[in-house]
């Protein structure tokens, strides 16, 4: 893994389109405005909080638990995050938190779409991502691991939510790390907007692993925005090893990563992140969902477009038919130090009739 750890590891850097930052708000039109929710409402969605529909990584045991629920008269599932009675006890506070973060709407983020604050209940209401965390797929891996196209990805995509979210005066993001990391319908990664949230009373949350935190937040309990590319430096660790490897376990890696420098005035900044992992990408024109192995819904487009063969196999989920004919077109596996698609890319987009 010698000449990839170097790549990245001294980039910590990325794009957009897959390419341009500057075009991640197509959200704004299928999302509803951010809406305040009764309590009475999210019980309903939530099957009264069922333990049956909790989705977050540890359960009940978590401090703050996140549900999936379908909402009354929608279509779509939500993830209904529910703060344990001592966060947040001015709900004026909460409630000018949770509307700024709701007024984000990027491609890049699980999306905040409505809180509820009543009594000393206090939720937040997020798009649900169907397809597990970056922790789930990276670390505890079933089927098939990441390949080394999808973990450039995930970091350009990363990469991309925080510069979005900083340009738009959202620079801090708390406790970054790969349960952060959620995969929507598409397999495409998205930054959970929960993070963008406060998790206690006195904006000192952080990671509860201090081998993780940056020396800043060591030293004085603060996190800053340089703080969040420390973070994003440790994920960085974790997609080129395949491992939750601390940064103090890691030396020779951290000697070849901004990122992970120890004063934070020597770290880049999110935008020359974005830059620095654009050129880096393998396989672009391979949807995420064929590069995941998970299977994915096509009724949507079938009407409203012709697929090329390639298009058709991935709507087949025929395993067999897609290996032949990305071998047609010159696509390699990662388990190789080349992973470039041919000229012929051209063949897996879709063709509009």
């Amino acid at each position: 893994m010698g000449a990839r750890c170097s790549k990245l590891s001294l980039c910590c850097c990325c794009p957009s389109n897959i390419n341009d930052s500057s075009n991640l708000e197509n959200e704004k039109e299928s999302l509803p405005g951010f809406i305040e929710y009764s309590l009475d409402q999210l019980k309903a969605a939530t099957s009264g909080f069922c333990t049956d529909n909790i989705v977050s990584e540890h359960g009940e045991k978590a401090p703050n638990v996140v549900y999936r629920g379908k909402l009354d008269g929608e279509d779509r599932l939500v993830a209904v995050k529910r703060f344990n009675r001592s966060a947040w006890p001015d709900p004026r506070q909460f409630l000018e938190e949770a509307k700024a973060v709701g007024q984000l709407r990027s491609e890049r983020l699980a999306n905040l779409i409505g809180c509820c604050c009543e009594g000393n209940e206090r939720l937040l209401v997020a798009e649900f991502m169907p397809n597990e965390t970056l922790s789930k797929h990276l670390f505890h891996w079933e089927n098939q691991h990441m390949k080394w196209a999808m973990r450039l990805r995930v970091a350009l995509f990363l990469a991309q939510a925080l510069e979005y979210c900083s340009c738009r005066g959202r620079a801090l993001y708390h406790d970054l790390n790969a349960y952060r990391i959620l995969f929507d319908q598409d397999g495409n990664p998205r930054l959970s907007s929960f993070g963008l949230m406060k998790n206690s009373r006195d904006g000192k949350s952080y990671s509860t692993n201090l081998a993780f935190a940056p020396p800043e937040y060591l030293r004085t309990g603060r996190v800053i925005p340089e703080s969040v590319v420390y973070s994003f430096g440790t994920l960085l660790l974790d997609l080129l090893s395949g491992k939750h490897i601390p940064p103090s376990h890691a030396l020779d890696l951290i000697r070849a990563s901004r990122c992970l420098q120890y004063e934070p005035r020597e770290r880049p900044n999110i935008k020359s992140l974005v830059t620095a992992l654009t050129p880096l990408q393998k396989g672009t024109e391979v949807p995420s969902h064929v590069l995941m192995g998970i299977s994915h819904e096509t009724t949507s487009l079938k009407h409203t477009m012709s697929l090329t063969p390639l298009g058709e196999a991935c709507s087949r989920m025929d395993l067999t038919a897609i290996h032949e004919i990305l071998e047609e077109i010159g696509y390699k596996d990662d388990e190789g130090t080349a992973n470039e698609l041919s000229s012929k890319c051209g063949q897996i987009k879709y063709r509009r009739p």
